[in-house]
């Protein structure tokens, strides 16, 4: 398809101070340098159908709209992401039919879910801040959703590549905050890697080898959902591991992460504490639970019977691999819904993005059948309508 070529498309003065840059941050932003910016600027020089559409993107709007504007650049977001009826109607089937044991937290996702997503339209403040203290948990969970997906875009655009580790005590919470983190987002953009037994094969690799294979590429964010410290943890607590392996990895964690940050990827590493009594309270929850008892692993199970060599590890690991470049951030997740807003604050501190909402998409009229007539139902083979 030939591409529309905007030929009055021009970098007008007003654009820099709408978007509050200078022009060496412009010229890094769509991928020119800062004298191409300059001669765009004095010489109104007409833009390429790529940098047309990028301008176009941090102003929120499309190419042909942003040729249409006023002198005025109308920066005010157009982003509404539309309501999911489906989890209201899901919601009323669970509080209708299931036991309170077997749906609790599904029941409560979906409540969250559909609750998040009615303070959407009002989220999009213009920067963080700190919250008042009485608080919403909804309302700032619907924020931080919103400011993540500024992040996605910045990153995209901008072809950052971001790694998040999450460690840290069975039950701790680390999958609620993972959830809440993608639930909004481009599962093409941000992705999860939660590996499970390294294979005969892997076994006989260099330790990081499968990691590395996860890696992002630019423009992707990756969060680990446990990742190379299991050798600092489970694999060296339960045996899996040699001492002499044990040590190796406790030298050369700290290097390679160092090689990884030096490549350009952004590196952050979360520690999620819990307390031995509501660790405790949740284990027994997921025991009670047939819905959550798919989270208590045979390997969580043995690992109550060495907590205290697992904090002895934890002690270790920390002296050894916190490090200036490659610190790790402690959650205190006592209380799980405080520490997923703690958490999900911090790693939008952690990334530098700017505002890139996603534009409003002006929907093309759709094709005219010109005739067109489908094939007969019975030619297909539909589900059977049971509901």
């Amino acid at each position: 398809m030939r591409r529309p070529t905007h030929p009055g498309a021009v970098l007008r003065e007003d654009v820099l101070p709408a978007l509050k840059m200078t022009q060496t941050e412009f010229a890094k932003l769509i991928g020119v340098s800062r004298l191409s910016v300059s001669q765009l600027l004095h010489e109104r020089r007409s833009l390429s159908p790529e940098m047309a559409m990028r301008v176009a993107t941090l102003l929120r709007t499309t190419p042909e709209s942003w040729l249409r504007m006023p002198r005025r650049i109308a920066l005010e977001s157009s982003f509404r992401p539309p309501k999911n009826e489906e989890r209201c109607v899901v919601m009323r089937a669970i509080k209708k039919s299931a036991k309170p044991e077997q749906a609790g937290e599904i029941k409560e996702d979906l409540e969250e879910e559909a609750s998040v997503e009615q303070y959407w339209h009002s989220a999009g403040r213009a920067k963080l801040r700190k919250p008042p203290k009485n608080y919403k948990y909804i309302e700032e969970m619907a924020h931080l959703q919103f400011e993540l997906i500024k992040l996605q875009e910045s990153v995209r655009l901008q072809g950052l590549k971001v790694v998040v580790i999450f460690e840290g005590r069975d039950a701790a919470g680390k999958g609620g905050v993972i959830k809440r983190i993608t639930e909004s987002l481009n599962p093409r953009v941000c992705r999860i890697a939660a590996l499970g037994t390294p294979t005969e094969k892997e076994r006989g690799q260099w330790y990081f080898q499968r990691y590395v294979a996860q890696l992002p590429a630019k423009g992707e964010i990756v969060l680990f959902d446990r990742s190379w410290y299991n050798r600092a943890g489970v694999e060296h607590v339960m045996g899996f591991c040699t001492d002499e392996e044990y040590e190796e990895f406790l030298r050369t964690a700290p290097q390679f992460e160092e090689m990884l940050i030096q490549s350009g990827i952004f590196l952050v590493k979360y520690w999620f504490s819990v307390n031995d009594e509501e660790q405790e309270r949740r284990f027994q929850e997921r025991m009670r639970s047939p819905i959550k008892r798919w989270k208590l692993s045979p390997m969580d199970t043995e690992s109550r019977k060495h907590w205290v060599e697992y904090s002895q590890a934890k002690d270790v690991m920390f002296a050894r691999t916190d490090t200036k470049i490659s610190p790790w951030f402690v959650v205190n997740a006592d209380v799980k819904k405080t520490a997923r807003l703690n958490c999900i604050a911090h790693l939008l501190q952690r990334i530098p993005y700017t505002d890139l909402t996603p534009v409003e998409v002006e929907l093309p009229p759709r094709q005219e059948d010109n005739g067109y007539k489908r094939p007969k139902r019975s030619t297909q083979n539909f589900v059977k309508a049971i509901y």
